[in-house]
């Protein structure tokens, strides 16, 4: 898979997200509807291999700078109940390479959240190369999954009348990234 024919002007080497221009976000049910929040602080890098498939990224999320606009609501997302803040400050991801199936890319690796590394699959979109006014190549992409919340050992929940409950345990996470080559 090489990249001159899969992403064209996107070269090897280090590429280091820019968090300024770069959204790592998600949804949750919440009650009847989704709620949508934002992780504001977060870093990481990509190593861009000649072949695509040898590339590999890390990231790290700092945990509490959750932000769902309510600030009750982010209070008790960071406490134990939940995301554990205290304890567990930072997400990581770890890729373990880049595929094609389909006609998609995927990018596979090692999701921690609260201390439980779980594997997961993020759909790649690649969306061009470009100069920056400052002299700088970028590069951005755009990426999604779902994962099962419990999987990571977040069981909070809270019973409502019937058969549901206050949150869903689907959390559906996507990244606008905005890279720029080292």
């Amino acid at each position: 898979m090489s990249i001159t024919t899969i992403a064209p002007g996107l070269t090897a080497g280090t590429w280091n997200i820019d968090p300024t221009h770069s959204e790592v976000t998600f949804t949750i049910r919440h009650l009847m509807t989704k709620v949508r929040g934002s992780f504001t602080e977060f870093s990481g890098s990509v190593q861009i291999a000649d072949d695509l498939a040898g590339s590999t990224a890390h990231a790290e999320i700092k945990v509490a700078s959750l932000d769902t606009r309510n600030a009750d609501r982010d209070a008790h997302v960071r406490t134990a109940d939940v995301l554990d803040v205290e304890n567990h400050p930072a997400m990581t991801f770890d890729t373990k390479g880049v595929r094609a199936e389909g006609g998609e890319y995927y990018l596979d690796g090692d999701l921690t959240i609260k201390g439980v590394t779980r594997p997961v699959s993020l759909t790649v979109e690649f969306n061009g190369v470009a100069e920056d006014p400052w002299g700088g190549t970028r590069a951005g992409f755009s990426a999604e999954t779902t994962i099962n919340r419990k999987d990571w050992g977040i069981e909070f929940n809270v019973p409502l009348k019937g058969e549901g409950a206050l949150l869903g345990d689907k959390v559906n996470l996507q990244l606008e990234i905005q890279a720029v080559r080292a």
